[in-house]
């Protein structure tokens, strides 16, 4: 039998023979009964109050009526209460979008977060590996404040100490699922801390139809399509250039035409130029008699078409030296917009050594001094591989629609645009769910952005080509 020695005496221990088991019994310290009673106190007061300052209309509501009848009792309770959800539900059915934002939302948020976040928060945490469980404790992030909108939960959590955001993008399929959404999407609100977005629903599952014509000429930001919060999805062309990635199907044509009728208004007052490469000879050439003669479809009239794109550009280049340092569009000096539909044709697959060289020359040369002297470049392809288009680095915003592989993902938008919830690989294949769905990564934020531009029907094109074209150039088609 063995052995088992107190802890006291195993400093006494000289050999350890096989029967001896060594048992180590740490000292219990007992805590006073009173110190317990005030921490458990302490804690209940906190809460209190932290529930009170997160939740003042819900811990309102829930709480008068209570404090009515214990002072006045049950029948003055209901005589004053009674007009209140009545007034509450005249004010929902009258104004419902004031209503959701003033009280709705707010009783949502509040019912979000004991029913699903502070409900699951410790085991999801736990099992994530986003916490930590050590000696009989748990060290969790702190949940912080829970706001809701429309569509979505928006999570606030601050970090445990010595954790990197990228703990957290790597796991935002552990917290979707771990919290019964589709997705979660990470970002950085202040040092330490982070807002979770956790979709509850789809608000870009319908299409988008064509949107209106602007009334006003304008050079930009043009509005293509509606953000994942509602509002609308302003893309800047002027200053910037463009990349649009997406697989067959995958609507780079509702980005390209929603572009292009947003400054056809801009075209008619002479201040935009649209050049249009297209040599699969099927997106823009529906609508070749809005671009006039700068319209290109065969490999070489495209490469001829973006040496002159170049010309341009180092003539107003050499112009506004020691003049001026940023672009103005006016009659004279119009903002030149290059549309290059499949790009990769062109820069990949193109079997002549020669023009592939010229057009890759060119574009690089475009998207590196253009940006100034106002000529930008809107490039769309499939197959984002940098062997396929080596110069996508040089495109400050990037569009990634639907793509074949979850790397492609990264390849568009950059480094950890995964992770932090550009899910483009995820996007539905059936057109009238997915096509134009895509996520926008811009120059001035690393945080992707979930969009949805607008269909451009053929009949919308044909009533572009109607208005905005010459009567000649339209018979000139015609024949």
């Amino acid at each position: 039998m063995f052995k088992r020695l107190p802890g006291d005496e195993t400093r006494n221990l000289v050999t350890t023979t096989p029967d001896t088991a060594v048992v180590f019994r740490p000292a219990v310290v007992t805590t006073p009964a009173i110190i317990t009673i005030v921490i458990v106190a302490w804690r209940l007061l906190a809460g209190l109050v932290r529930t009170i300052w997160r939740h003042p209309i819900a811990v309102t509501t829930a709480s008068t009526p209570a404090v009515i009848t214990l002072v006045y009792g049950w029948g003055t309770a209901l005589l004053l209460t009674t007009p209140v959800p009545v007034g509450l539900v005249a004010w929902a059915l009258t104004d419902r979008s004031s209503f959701a934002r003033w009280v709705g939302y707010r009783l949502l948020a509040w019912w979000r977060l004991i029913w699903v976040y502070r409900r699951h928060w410790q085991p999801v945490m736990v099992v994530s590996g986003l916490g930590r469980h050590l000696r009989g404790r748990d060290y969790l992030p702190r949940l912080g404040k829970i706001t809701c909108t429309s569509w979505a939960d928006t999570v606030t959590v601050r970090m445990l100490d010595g954790q990197a955001v990228k703990d957290w993008t790597d796991r935002t399929d552990h917290l979707a699922h771990g919290f019964g959404a589709t997705s979660c999407r990470v970002t950085v609100a202040t040092a330490g801390r982070l807002m979770l977005t956790f979709p509850r629903r789809d608000p870009l599952a319908t299409a988008i139809p064509a949107l209106p014509i602007p009334e006003e000429p304008s050079v930009g930001p043009v509005e293509v399509g509606k953000q994942e919060d509602g509002r609308p999805w302003l893309l800047k062309v002027h200053g910037t250039h463009v990349l649009v990635a997406g697989a067959t199907g995958a609507g780079k044509g509702s980005v390209i035409w929603s572009t292009i009728r947003g400054l056809l208004p801009a075209v008619r007052a002479g201040l935009v130029e649209i050049w249009a490469l297209d040599p699969k000879l099927m997106e823009l050439s529906f609508g070749r008699v809005l671009f006039g003669s700068r319209y290109a479809a065969d490999p070489a009239d495209c490469a001829d078409l973006l040496d002159d794109a170049v010309k341009v550009m180092q003539a107003r280049a050499a112009r506004f030296a020691g003049h001026q340092r940023a672009h103005t569009p006016t009659v004279d000096d119009p903002f030149v917009l290059v549309l290059v539909d499949e790009v990769a044709f062109l820069t990949a697959y193109q079997s002549d050594k020669d023009l592939r060289r010229r057009i890759s020359a060119a574009l690089a040369t475009l998207t590196t001094q253009g940006r100034a002297v106002g000529v930008g470049v809107m490039a769309a392809l499939q197959d984002p591989r940098k062997e396929v288009m080596n110069i996508r680095n040089l495109f400050p915003d990037k569009i990634a629609l639907r793509l074949d592989e979850s790397e492609q993902v990264d390849m568009v938008l950059g480094d950890g645009a995964r992770n932090r919830g550009a899910l483009a690989d995820r996007i539905s294949a059936r057109p009238e769910l997915g096509a134009g769905v895509a996520y926008v990564r811009l120059e001035t934020s690393p945080d992707p952005v979930r969009v949805r531009a607008a269909y451009v029907a053929d009949d919308d094109i044909r009533d572009m080509v109607a208005e905005f074209a010459s009567a000649s150039e339209v018979g000139k088609e015609v024949r």
